[in-house]
């Protein structure tokens, strides 16, 4: 049987349950109104042709039979970006920030990727996932940001609070998939959101180009929202270079990553995430493993890969520093040099050419 503590910690994991009825806001769940597509059937997304997400009876399942490692109370990063005002207009400098958050600045623009700031990936104060190391760079050192990306919106993803505190000091562009900003506008309905499809091309600001990708994964914000709005990757081009963010997503058999180095195929670095694995039978249809990350590096050929989304926030049942041990061995497995795959910390930073770091 659960003890208290794991069922107040899996209540507060699991995005399908709200604090408020705000996440409802735009109609009963229903975020977006269309025309069918290939991976919308009218009233709800879809990964097409892939297996199904796991459902509540799944993560009951799993949360009775869990065999977890546990994590530090504390996995501090020992490094602490602070990133310039602007890069070159030639110049690509990334930082991981924490979980998924990236500050990429290109070709003199600045932007975010799912930006949390937030002590709690959780729409509870007092329950679910919590940092076990700060972000890497402090809210009052970034620069001002010109775009925001958001993925989907799971909570570990789309954070309200950091985005109303983005929008409040800068207003950036935001770019959201479709019906994504139905759930920001229910908080803030003065925030601009502009929403995209797969396959859609936008040019953000002049020379900033921002392509829309298909991801393998699902959405809910509430109990009644289930795939009402939809996950994407993005490919970002400027100034000659290219960046691909996977936003959240499972290998899928690897066709989206097929379908995306049909469109780019002179990728400068893919951020793909490496976390969040455990155990695989749950999470195998949303989240990728270090192994999955190595073949969707292949696919996609780009010149050099991030890995992301581990060891910020405890989501699954890997140790916290698995990931990197796991990344290694799938390295070497598949006759990849290891400084063409790096496992990012908080506040680390990478430049074409470069090794990553701790500064530029």
């Amino acid at each position: 049987m659960l003890s208290r503590r794991r069922l107040i910690q899996a209540i507060g994991s699991l995005p399908l349950l709200s604090a408020t009825a705000r996440a409802d806001a735009a109609g009963g769940g229903f975020y977006y109104s269309g025309p069918p597509s290939e991976h919308f059937d009218g009233q709800r997304f879809f990964n097409p042709g892939e297996d199904r997400s796991r459902g509540p009876g799944d993560f009951l399942r799993w949360q009775l039979t869990k065999r977890e490692v546990p994590w530090p109370e504390s996995y501090p990063s020992p490094f602490q970006d602070a990133p310039p005002f602007q890069v070159g207009p030639r110049d690509l400098r990334i930082s991981l920030v924490g979980h998924a958050t990236f500050l990429i600045q290109i070709g003199g623009y600045n932007i975010l990727t799912d930006p949390v700031w937030s002590e709690r990936a959780s729409p509870f104060a007092f329950a679910g996932p919590k940092r076990h190391n700060p972000p890497g760079i402090s809210f009052d050192r970034l620069p001002r940001i010109d775009l925001v990306l958001i993925s989907h919106n799971h909570y570990d993803h789309m954070d309200l609070p950091t985005i109303v505190r983005l929008w409040e000091r800068d207003q950036p562009s935001i770019i959201a998939p479709l019906g994504n900003d139905s759930i920001i506008r229910a908080q803030v309905p003065s925030i601009s959101v502009q929403t995209m499809d797969w396959g859609d091309r936008l040019e953000a600001a002049p020379g900033l180009h921002v392509f829309t990708e298909p991801a393998h994964h699902w959405s809910a914000r509430a109990t009644n929202d289930r795939n009402h709005a939809l996950w994407a990757a993005f490919v970002i081009r400027a100034a000659g270079r290219s960046v691909y963010f996977a936003g959240d997503t499972g290998f899928g058999g690897g066709r989206h990553f097929q379908r995306t180095v049909a469109r780019h195929r002179k990728l400068d670095v893919a951020l793909l995430p490496i976390g969040a694995y455990e155990p695989r039978w749950f999470m195998a249809p949303n989240h990728m493993n270090p192994s999955d990350a190595v073949r969707a590096f292949r696919i996609l050929r780009a010149r050099s890969a991030l890995g992301y989304h581990w060891g910020t926030f405890k989501l699954t049942d890997e140790g916290i520093d698995q990931p990197v041990h796991d990344l290694a061995v799938a390295l070497k497995d598949a006759d990849i040099p290891a400084w063409r795959f790096t496992a990012l910390r908080p506040g680390q930073v990478w430049i074409p050419g470069r090794s990553a770091r701790t500064s530029a």
